[in-house]
């Protein structure tokens, strides 16, 4: 019989059998601590709502002190005031591991996928070595808590595993409000029961409507009305500018270039991405425009930037592992 020659083509769709870890854990953990130390912990932009809410909750300052609608992001502040330590300090160590956390999930994400163990490495190192990493991520915000349970979740979906899915969407919904939009996308795709999906949506409207009726009454309100002069004010604002280029970095240009030729795999993510445009749009025109509006999108647009330039198939060898995949929730 005739003899192959040569080596057997290379497949970029595998998931290696060999993957130490406990090396990238922590060296991602370690390089994130490097790029953040200079200012961890430190109070801007944001950070001084969130720092209030969580001084409050220790009973330091009076609910006056609060400022809509930081306040209502109750989880991450909950959580620096539980732990010991000062306020600012413990915000920085939790925003920390929320970003290393985020790195090694957006690895496992693309690893899971098959897309070999240098584009997930890469997939993990675009999420750490960024500017909003730098900027952003060390002091007191709770955007770095939100990010990594959206990568969560983003990694249950890529993943099959809808039970993850709804516990990941609402711990981001208890973050921060906007994520509610996970729990609505998983109903709408039906990628969990009809009966386990309502549950979650009522536990998050309540959570959101208990947090807001326990501290609004004690809270100066907050005018939601467009105010279009302010509206043109930001849009003019040429630092917030710069903030976003800055932070679209590598991976929106790599995303984009991904989006073009998605694996079929990771094509479900598009209408996701498209899904939670919508708050960044809306935080742009009533909040603020910064590098955090892209940020935020890192999550839904990782998986598309570690497929730039792969092809959309490729032929099966035999150490290809079946991904294992759970049923619907």
């Amino acid at each position: 019989m005739p003899q192959s020659t040569g080596n057997p083509p290379s497949n970029i769709y595998r998931i290696p059998r060999r993957f130490n870890w406990t090396f990238v854990i922590g060296g991602f953990a370690l390089v994130t601590f490097v790029l953040m130390a200079w200012r961890l912990g430190s109070a801007a932009f944001d950070s001084h709502a969130y720092l209030d809410t969580a001084r409050w909750l220790r009973g330091e300052l009076p609910q006056s002190a609060l400022q809509a609608p930081f306040s209502y992001r109750l989880a991450v502040p909950a959580l620096a005031a539980l732990l010991p330590g000062q306020v600012s300090h413990v915000f920085g160590v939790l925003n920390w591991l929320f970003v290393a956390a985020t790195a090694c999930l957006a690895t496992a994400a693309v690893r899971r996928m098959g897309f070999g163990t240098q584009r997930a490495l890469a997939a993990g190192m675009l999420a750490m070595l960024s500017l909003p990493v730098v900027w952003y991520a060390p002091t007191a915000l709770v955007e770095p808590g939100s990010i990594c349970m959206r990568m969560l979740f983003v990694f249950a979906v890529l993943t099959v595993k809808p039970r993850l899915a709804l516990a990941a969407a609402l711990a981001a919904t208890a973050i921060s409000e906007d994520n509610i939009l996970l729990l609505g996308w998983l109903m709408a795709t039906q990628r969990v029961g009809r009966r386990p999906g309502t549950v979650a949506v009522v536990a998050a409207l309540a959570w959101l409507g208990m947090v807001r009726w326990w501290i609004e009454a004690g809270v100066p309100g907050t005018n939601w009305l467009p105010d279009f002069a302010a509206i043109a004010a930001r849009f003019g604002d040429w630092k917030g500018w710069l903030s976003l280029l800055g932070c679209a970095g590598l991976v929106v240009p790599l995303a984009m270039a991904g989006l073009r030729r998605a694996p079929p795999r990771i094509t479900e993510l598009k209408g996701l991405l498209l899904l939670m445009l919508v708050p960044a749009l809306l935080g742009a025109m009533f909040g603020r425009i910064d590098g955090r509006l892209a940020w935020e999108l890192y999550p839904f647009l990782l998986p598309f930037a570690a497929a730039a330039g792969m092809p959309r198939s490729s032929e099966r060898q035999p150490d290809v592992r079946q991904l294992r995949t759970a049923r619907r929730a």
